[in-house]
């Protein structure tokens, strides 16, 4: 073994896991008030009279607030930083997630979903660039991967929570108790966090680990937003969130009424296979944060890491458009389930690509541009099903499209930036 590694610091620490969980909690919030409502679809179309073009032009208003608010903010945390960005971003969701029980018609929804959409557009790209400041390198996909296994907690507890309270209480309570979960995570919030050097409890050891391969990273300056646009990785991410936010969105906003359609199930019966998908989905993202950081620790560069990851994660959704066919439950869970999994592998990765090839002061305006671009294929995606379920009654279509997305991203991601290890001037400046 050589000096350097020798003289490679010990972690000497816990406090950036505690931060981990935090930003884990976070996006379990985030996924249980985005998620109320494609749970509760069946219930509002029956009890308010709405039509599928109805729900997916709903889907549509918080898709384009959703793609504003990503715009808006990566610049925005970039200047005044994670704790109060964050506090702001929860403190509007979790309002509008509540308001939600106020509205009883479809335009009313859409206002209250495009608020929603605003406030959480905040969610991914602060806690990635608190995974930025936290994380040394070869831990930041696996950072990545806890929190955004989040996501899947949150589309896991949601089945379970909203259908027993909306039975006991009525669907407008279940807005209101999942809205008041942000506050209850804002008041941890403010209370533990702080930037790594400021933090009270954090040893001067686990500080240098933080730092060990960031000493550079920390006095760059952000590149400014109109700039970005000038990297190649810029624009890997954003054809790459283009491409494959839809299908995660897909799942969120849809699969209730997959199941209900096509298996029969309702308000009462739909949770098991929803949350049979989304513990797999949590396999999926910690395991695809696991593998790229694995793979690089035993030695792989950080490109061949990063996308040997997101090909394995692309090739596990591909075979995704059986699931409209088969007739049996249980194998259409499975397949989602893998499908989901693979996709919460692949934005683990796709995020730490982000902190991968830029500095930590502008990895909140790339993620912010990035997912607004995922935002805008959501918007797209829903009102193409919304037709497509008008007019045709299936979700073949919209599956067969969904299995090949991520192969086609993942040409797109290397062929702009065949190189992962370098900050944005060796990334592609054009």
């Amino acid at each position: 073994m050589d000096d350097s590694k020798k003289a490679a610091p010990r972690a000497g620490g816990n406090v950036r896991w505690i931060i981990c969980a935090l930003l884990f909690f976070a996006t379990t919030i985030n996924y249980i008030d985005r998620q109320v409502i494609g749970i509760l679809k069946p219930t509002l179309q029956a009890e308010l009279g709405w039509s599928e073009v109805d729900y997916g032009m709903i889907i549509f208003w918080f898709q384009a607030a959703y793609a504003i608010g990503l715009l808006a903010c990566g610049p925005i945390i970039d200047r005044v930083g994670s704790k109060l960005g964050y506090a702001a971003a929860v403190s509007l969701w979790s309002l509008a997630a509540m308001a939600h029980a106020l509205v009883r018609s479809p335009g009313g929804f859409a206002m209250a979903r495009f608020a929603l959409g605003l406030g959480e557009a905040a969610n991914f790209p602060t806690a990635i660039k608190s995974v930025a400041e936290w994380f040394p390198k070869q831990e930041r996909a696996l950072a990545a991967g806890i929190l955004n296994a989040g996501a899947n907690v949150g589309a896991i507890v949601t089945p379970i929570l909203v259908p027993f309270i909306t039975i006991q209480y009525g669907w407008r309570m279940a807005f209101i108790v999942t809205g008041a979960l942000g506050f209850i995570w804002l008041a941890a919030w403010l209370a533990f966090y702080r930037a790594p050097a400021k933090h009270p409890r954090l040893s001067p050891q686990e500080l240098a680990f933080i730092n060990v391969d960031s000493v550079a990273d920390d006095s760059a300056p952000p590149i400014p937003w109109r700039k970005l646009f000038r990297y190649r990785a810029t624009w890997a991410f954003v054809v790459a969130k283009f491409l494959t936010d839809p299908v995660w969105y897909l799942f969120l906003f849809w699969l209730p009424d997959f199941f209900a359609r096509r298996h029969g199930l309702d308000l009462t019966s739909f949770g098991p296979p929803l949350i049979a998908v989304y513990l797999m989905a949590d396999v999926g993202s910690i395991g695809g944060g696991w593998l790229s950081s694995a793979l690089i620790k035993r030695g792989f560069g950080v490109n061949a890491g990063r996308k040997l990851a997101l090909l394995a994660c692309a090739i596990c959704v591909t075979p995704i458009f059986f699931a409209s066919t088969v007739s049996s439950l249980t194998a259409a869970v499975v397949i989602i389930g893998v499908a989901a999994a693979a996709h919460q592998g692949w934005s683990s990765n796709l995020y730490t690509m982000v902190s991968d090839t830029f500095p930590r002061s502008s990895v909140a305006s790339v993620m912010g541009i990035g997912g607004a671009a995922g935002a805008v294929g959501g918007m797209i995606m829903a009102r193409y099903v919304g037709q497509v379920l008008e007019t045709v009654g299936s979700y073949w279509p919209v599956f067969l499209w969904a299995g090949s997305a991520y192969l086609v991203a993942l040409v797109f991601v290397h062929l702009l930036v065949p190189y992962l290890d370098a900050r944005p001037a060796a990334a592609g400046h054009d």
